[in-house]
């Protein structure tokens, strides 16, 4: 595990200027409730990071397939989101990812609240801590930092207007990702959708010293041949 000044001067040091990232809308709520200790998964497993992925969901396309309508991320009495932050992982190179470090502590409802523009759902926040950002950084508060400054180093094409485009591929979207975020390596772009082909996430991939790098191929999903429908929900 990294200390949390180690990882943060090597992300200022690699890093473009900010850009905006994409939430169409959003209003904090007034307050957050404490969250739920998060239950694991699977086992503990502290294997040394080789690299992180960055996983950005389209939010429409969740909120279309999931059937949630109360939640701040898809009830719009908050906001309304184009990619929000999935979570950022840390990857090894080779087998199964280090996950579940640490159950504790709690990232507290404040710490959350100031997050939710990124991520737009205190449990998820909270999840991601537990399961992966635990076996990064010592605390939340760190660990959401670090998600923080890498998402907001990101511009995000218009999927919106993508959607409507005749014939639409993966490939298209990597173009105007790379388009917006010049210096991007294409093969570190990647792409997941449903099995009927409709988006939804964009895997962003980063080496050790975080800057971009080669995705594995399971998560550079989509090749750019391959057809793509964009969900707008908006």
């Amino acid at each position: 595990m990294r200390s949390a000044g180690a990882l943060i001067a090597a992300m200022a040091s690699v890093l473009p200027v900010p850009a905006l990232a994409q939430a169409y809308q959003c209003s904090m709520p007034p307050r957050v409730a404490a969250v739920a200790p998060v239950t694991p998964d699977g086992p503990a497993r502290r294997t040394p990071i080789a690299g992180y992925t960055l996983a950005a969901s389209w939010s429409p396309d969740y909120c279309k397939t999931s059937g949630d309508t109360r939640s701040m991320q898809c009830a719009k009495a908050n906001g309304r989101f184009g990619f929000v932050l999935h979570g950022l992982w840390p990857e090894s190179a080779r087998g199964p990812a280090p996950q579940w470090c640490a159950a504790a502590p709690l990232p507290p409802p404040q710490l959350l609240r100031q997050h939710l523009c990124m991520t737009p759902s205190p449990s998820l926040l909270a999840h991601e801590w537990a399961k992966h950002g635990s076996c990064m950084v010592k605390t939340p508060e760190t660990y959401f930092r670090v998600s923080a400054i890498l998402w907001r180093s990101l511009g995000w094409p218009d999927a919106d207007r993508l959607s409507r485009k005749r014939d639409l591929t993966a490939g298209m979207l990597r173009d105007q990702f790379l388009a917006t975020n010049p210096g991007w390596p294409r093969a570190a772009v990647g792409i997941g959708a449903s099995d009927n082909g409709w988006l939804r996430e964009v895997r962003l991939c980063y080496r050790k010293d975080f800057r971009p790098g080669r995705c594995p191929a399971r998560q550079f999903g989509l090749p750019d041949s391959a057809p793509l429908k964009i969900w707008r929900g908006l």
